[in-house]
Order: C-alpha cells, then sequence, then structure tokens
C-alpha cells in the first residue's frame, strides 16, 4: 500500500511540476521569466520614476523547426523608462497549406532583470490557430517596475531583451468546414 501511494504521489508530482515551476517563475521572476503578478499592476506602479534612465527593450522571435511559420518582431526595440508602459508587436505567418496551431514561449535577458519585466497583455502559452497563408499581428503590452532604478544589481543593465519562440501545439485530424473550423460529423450506422 504504502509503495503504492508513494507512485502514484511520484506521479502526480511529474505533472504538476510544469504548471508550478511555471507559476513559481511567473511570481518571482527566477530563470529571466517576466513577472506576471497581478499585485504588481498597481495604478502607482505605472508612474516613472526616474526620466533620466532610459532602458533599451529589444525584441527577438525565433521558431521550432516543426513549425512552418515566419514569426518576427515589427520593431527591432523601444526605449523605456522604468515604471513607462510599453506597447510592441509580434507578427505570425503561417507558410504552410494547412491550419497550424501554434504556442509561444518566453525569456527575458539578462536573466536577473526578469524579476522586473512585467508584462500586462501577452499571446505567450495560448494557442494560435493559424489558417493558410493567414498573418496575424499579435500585441505585448509590459512595464519595467520602477524599483529596477533602486536595485543595485541592476545599475549595468541598460539593455533587456524579450524573446519569444513559437512551438507547434498539436495536429490537427480534421478538414475545417468552408466557414467555421470545426471537426466533421459522423452519421451514426443505420440499423436493421
Amino acid at each position: 500500500m504504502y509503495s503504492v501511494a508513494l507512485f502514484i504521489s511520484l506521479v502526480g508530482a511529474t505533472y504538476a511540476s510544469v504548471p508550478l515551476y511555471r507559476m513559481f517563475c511567473s511570481v518571482t521572476g527566477i530563470g529571466g521569466t517576466p513577472n506576471t503578478e497581478s499585485n504588481r499592476r498597481d495604478p502607482e506602479q505605472l508612474k516613472p520614476r526616474d526620466e533620466r534612465r532610459k532602458l533599451r527593450i529589444t525584441f527577438s522571435a525565433s521558431t521550432s523547426d516543426q513549425l512552418n511559420w515566419s514569426f518576427t518582431p515589427q520593431q527591432r526595440e523601444v526605449r523605456v523608462v522604468p515604471g513607462e508602459t510599453a506597447l510592441a508587436f509580434y507578427t505570425a505567418k503561417n507558410k504552410s497549406d494547412q491550419d497550424i496551431i501554434g504556442v509561444a514561449t518566453y525569456n527575458v535577458t539578462p536573466l536577473k532583470a526578469g524579476v522586473y519585466f512585467n508584462k500586462l497583455q501577452c499571446f505567450c502559452f495560448e494557442e494560435q490557430r493559424l489558417a493558410p497563408g493567414e498573418e496575424v499581428d499579435m500585441p505585448v503590452f509590459f512595464f519595467i517596475d520602477p524599483e529596477f532604478g533602486d536595485d543595485p544589481v541592476m545599475r549595468d543593465v541598460d539593455t533587456i531583451t524579450l524573446s519569444y519562440t513559437f512551438f507547434k501545439a498539436k495536429e490537427l485530424n480534421w478538414v475545417p468546414s468552408s466557414n467555421h473550423h470545426r471537426p466533421p460529423t459522423t452519421t451514426p450506422p443505420t440499423q436493421p
């Protein structure tokens, strides 16, 4: 009984580890993960403190080899003051002849700046379905926490890079109808 309970607990911990780690990183900013904790989105936090310290935010984009999409940032960089909100856009285009679902992950470098990088809106970890040849613009709305300027560890950081990578999420085993993306219905067998 104890062995079975231990085995079940370990299997459960294995399945829970990825979402728990992702949640932990988004709250703490560890590993370059931008902060998504809602208590950091207080309007008082969105006031620039030091107008003299402009940070250069650069953007990068890539796709996995299994995803036949082009994916690029629409701007190379923006300049922001800690506490100032900014909006950036990425563009994705399906270069294949079939619907593809992709999902994006992200990271911030240098890693130590991740705790101060706060995203208010983004497309990360949400499935994006693109039809053949379809192109979409995806926004990222963010700010750098004003406390960034008070942290002596951040004195040498003038440039922060936000990187996204798109991966193929899952296979589609059905052909979409002409007006909606729905799986085909099956007809029940006739009874004698």
